[in-house]
């Protein structure tokens, strides 16, 4: 079977040109000496070389730009520095005065709370000069001066404005009196002094000797589980920071162990309560020896011993 014929194209005939427009000699095109029916001309020059960098590089020759007109800046503001801060000075001073005498200057302090602080401490910490002004008072950092006072636990700084400042302390609790050096000091509960110990705080329990004041606490607990052996207690003695003497105004001292100090209390209780031996005519007991009790009589001038 013969294959089918391929299809025909049909293209359109071609039109004749009906007019034809001859060009005069004298416009008739001439050869260059570049080969090019038409004149070129060629642009040159630094301009147009500037104009072509900142058309494709726009983005770099900003950047440079904003660089070297902060090196320029820096370079003056470095070379004038002691003037620029004088002027600073200058201007904060104005300010400063301007605000002071429009009624903001810090006329009154109110401090509350104060029992072991003292007033100047605080007064010191707050750091208050002459012109003041308490629209640019520096609240936090003067409660955080005050605040490292040893005896304050927290601190709050208020403003009243326009010229007041209500400062509110809490201070920290005394856990007892530690004398050392011939000192007497108030410490809290970790054992570290925060005040002179005075004549209203006799009712704390006196520690004495080096390395006291840390160990105070647990002993103090310990001792108010014997109420018996606290009545005439005059002082917890703390001897080569190894161990505890009990001293009593009576002029007995009893002498505790290294170790097992519960055991020794829990003994020396029960010979209190059994045989009041806290109460008898003794300047010395030892307990030193687990299971052993060592007594040492007064001795008197008048026994005629």
């Amino acid at each position: 079977m013969a294959p089918p014929p391929a299809p025909r194209i049909q293209r359109p005939a071609p039109r004749p040109i009906s007019h034809i427009v001859t060009l005069p000699r004298d416009r008739a095109m001439t050869p260059l000496r570049s080969g090019l029916p038409v004149p070129v001309r060629r642009r040159g020059g630094m301009m147009v070389t500037l104009g072509n960098l900142w058309v494709l590089h726009r983005r770099l020759a900003v950047r440079l730009v904003a660089l070297l007109a902060l090196v320029v800046a820096l370079a003056g503001a470095y070379g004038f520095r002691e003037d620029l801060s004088e002027l600073a000075m200058i201007v904060g001073e104005v300010a400063q005065g301007r605000i002071s005498e429009a009624g903001f200057a810090i006329d009154r302090i109110e401090i509350e709370g104060l029992a072991l602080t003292r007033e100047t401490d605080v007064a010191r910490a707050l750091g208050i000069a002459a012109g003041d002004t308490s629209l640019g008072y520096d609240v936090e950092g003067a409660r955080l001066r005050i605040e490292e006072i040893p005896s304050v636990a927290q601190a709050t700084i208020r403003k009243v404005y326009p010229d007041r400042l209500v400062v509110s302390i809490t201070e920290k609790t005394p856990m007892a009196r530690w004398r050392v050096d011939g000192a007497t000091m108030l410490i809290d509960a970790a054992g570290h002094p925060i005040a002179p110990a005075g004549v209203g705080n006799g009712e704390l329990m006196l520690v004495i000797g080096e390395g006291a004041g840390d160990d105070a606490l647990p002993m103090i607990n310990l001792m108010n589980r014997y109420p018996d052996l606290t009545f005439d207690l005059a002082a917890l003695n703390r001897v080569a920071d190894r161990r505890w003497d009990l001293i009593f105004y009576s002029g007995l001292r009893v002498l505790l162990p290294e170790t097992g100090v519960t055991d020794a209390l829990s003994r020396l209780n029960d010979y209190q309560l059994r045989h009041q031996l806290l109460e008898r005519d003794l300047d010395l007991i030892d307990m030193r020896v687990a299971q052993y009790v060592a007594v040492r009589p007064t001795l008197r001038e008048d026994d005629g011993q």
